[in-house]
């Protein structure tokens, strides 16, 4: 006898990736002489629903080493950046994105610093970093079962054609998500 039944399992209905590239600045008290380098840690971020898009909140440490008083003395400024960014992730077959959906976010290229520039003691500097989103949803799968009078016997008596001919008569609905 032949019959289906449907699975509900947790899949992956969404997903992208981000590249950010974001402008910030700090004011430094001394007199700059060199930018001698710049450094990102303490990446933290995460995601949530918002409207239907993805909501990424994050922050980062952002360490700036510099020289001062003609270079014979140097120093590292500390700054702790947060942002914000919506992103709007095409989900796969229209599924919604909702208060249940499951959102991780992965650091595809940690945050580092790609430019920085010294201007009258105002220190610009250029981060960039890209970020992996995935939607964890629910999915329905249909499958095909041949049943079986005991679940621990296992039928090897269907030659390959009979096998291909069963396969062939299941009438697989193609919208099986909606």
């Amino acid at each position: 006898m032949k019959g289906f039944k449907e699975i509900v399992t947790k899949a992956i209905v969404g997903k992208c990736k981000k590249n950010f590239k974001n402008n910030y600045e700090i004011t430094l008290e001394e007199d700059v002489d060199t930018v001698l380098g710049c450094w990102v840690i303490n990446h933290i971020m995460r995601g949530e629903n918002y409207n239907g898009k993805v909501k990424v909140t994050g922050s980062f440490d952002v360490n700036i080493w510099y020289s001062f008083e003609n270079n014979t003395k140097t120093n590292v400024a500390l700054k702790k950046v947060n942002y914000e960014h919506t992103v709007d992730v095409n989900l796969y077959e229209n599924t919604p994105l909702t208060t249940e959906s499951e959102i991780i976010i992965r650091s595809l290229k940690n945050p580092t610093c790609i430019e920085v520039n010294n201007i009258d003691n105002v220190i610009k500097y250029v981060i960039e970093k890209e970020l992996g989103i995935e939607i964890i949803g629910d999915a329905k799968v249909k499958i095909a079962i041949i049943e079986d009078t005991d679940d621990y016997e296992v039928n090897n008596n269907l030659s390959e054609e009979e096998l291909d001919e069963i396969v062939e008569e299941i009438d697989i609905e193609e919208n099986y998500l909606n």
